[in-house]
């Protein structure tokens, strides 16, 4: 019997929860591979473009906006900071805090991997016309809110290692046979 449970032979079509999956772990990889470049992980990525779209919040908050621990999130704030793409602040409206801001460098940075995002948007829809990319970049947006997933967040950062690779428990096994 097959995956969909109707014994239609050795290739049957793939509901759309799998393919979701299986393309959207292409995407990632093929991204991955297109900014390892730039020396950066998807997940360093997204944290320099959230601190460019909201730039002096706490570490405190970006780590929930996030979903990490902060025990994840300082170590691997630490290692951006160190390579000088973001730095932290003393938060003015309360210096118990750190706030967080993009460099120069890192805001340069993110200016070449906007344009790498941009190319890699092109690679992955190139099947589609603009009509219908639009149209699919509606639905999944409609579907990614009625699952609560928080908008421009990747739900990976609640399991990530502080090297900002997934931790080993939560990579999906391979699909069998």
């Amino acid at each position: 019997m097959d995956a969909n449970g109707d014994g239609a032979g050795p290739h049957p079509q793939e509901g759309a929860a799998f393919l979701l999956a299986q393309l959207g772990a292409h995407a990632a990889e093929l991204f991955a591979q297109r900014i390892a470049r730039s020396d950066l992980t998807p997940a360093q990525a997204g944290l320099l473009r959230l601190l460019a779209r909201t730039p002096g919040r706490s570490q405190r908050e970006l780590a929930d906006v996030l979903g990490m621990p902060p025990s994840r999130f300082v170590p691997f704030v630490d290692d951006l900071e160190r390579r000088g793409l973001l730095e932290r602040r003393k938060n003015p409206s309360d210096r118990r805090l750190y706030a967080l801001f993009l460099t120069n460098d890192g805001t340069e940075l993110l200016s070449r991997l906007r344009v790498e995002a941009a190319a890699h948007e092109e690679q992955i829809c190139a099947a589609l016309t603009p009509s219908e990319h639009q149209k699919l970049t509606g639905l999944l947006r409609r579907l990614a809110q009625q699952q609560g997933l928080s908008p421009g967040v990747h739900p990976g950062y609640r399991s990530m290692r502080t090297s900002g690779t997934p931790a080993p428990d939560r990579v999906p096994p391979e699909p069998a046979g």
